[in-house]
């Protein structure tokens, strides 16, 4: 019995062997069989990350792209920036030129030693501009300011080493002596606020009528004469004072005001 079993065991393992050597065998003969269905098994795996991996790829390459053009987006921002500046500071030269231009069309510079200056500020409740030039620049207290078509605008009421206050003419603080243009009227225009004045003084014995030009007078030193102050707005007459009761509209607009002169040989004294 146990001569058989051994017999069997050896023989056994024999098989073994023998099975094992044709497995290998044919793992040998069927390696490109194998390799083949292994290919079909995993190639959909690999084309999707395949193209994972290329959207990933793609993502970052878009990633970079959007920087640079970012980047070239900042630097075309910033030459539109320098143009316009460029475009601005042009615009406001040619406009200094058109009023320096002017001035010199009405004799203004021939008349006068005048220094241009900047509106850089303007209070309509208090009747006053802000002017770029002060005492550094020789401006002093009561120095008239005018516009380029000779109009008159006020003077300085105050004086900052770099800026000053033009009080304007339809201030409350302003009068001044004026009449009315190519005649002997004359009288005293006194600033109302709210950009009024009122022309007082003038005897009902001389003419005076809507839309009349009056102009400064250089009766009592504050203005040269003949600078344009306004129109007649109104004219009326009673009996129980001597003169007039008129108001004038200023030809200067505060809204509409961005460079002025200032008179700078006018002695007021």
């Amino acid at each position: 019995m146990v001569k058989a079993m051994r017999f069997f065991f050896k023989k056994g393992k024999i098989l073994v062997l023998i099975v094992g050597i044709i497995i290998v065998l044919s793992l040998n003969f069927f390696q490109k069989e194998v390799k083949g269905f292994f290919y079909v098994f995993s190639a959909p795996i690999q084309i999707t990350f395949g193209a994972a991996g290329d959207k990933v790829s793609g993502f970052f390459e878009a990633i970079g792209n959007l920087s640079e053009l970012k980047t070239a987006n900042d630097e075309l921002q910033k030459v539109i920036q320098e143009m316009l500046a460029e475009k601005a500071s042009f615009a406001e030269l040619k406009k200094e030129n058109e009023t320096l231009r002017e001035a010199l069309q009405v004799g203004l510079q021939k008349d006068f030693q005048l220094a241009f200056v900047t509106v850089v500020g303007k209070d309509i409740g208090q009747e006053s501009i802000l002017i770029n030039r002060g005492a550094g620049d020789g401006l002093l207290v009561g120095m008239p300011v005018v516009t380029q078509q000779k109009i008159l605008v006020g003077r300085i009421g105050e004086v900052l080493e770099n800026f000053s206050r033009v009080v304007l003419i339809s201030n409350k603080e302003s009068a001044f002596d004026a009449k009315v243009s190519g005649t002997e009227t004359t009288g005293v225009a006194r600033g109302q606020g709210n950009s009024k004045i009122e022309f007082d003084l003038v005897p009902q014995d001389k003419v005076l009528k809507v839309d009349d030009l009056v102009v400064s007078s250089s009766l009592g030193g504050i203005y040269p004469e003949g600078l344009l102050a306004g129109l007649v707005k109104k004219v009326s007459r009673n009996d129980v004072s001597p003169f007039y009761q008129s108001e004038i509209a200023p030809l200067f607009d505060i809204q509409d005001s961005n460079a002025v002169f200032v008179i700078l040989n006018f002695n007021n004294d």
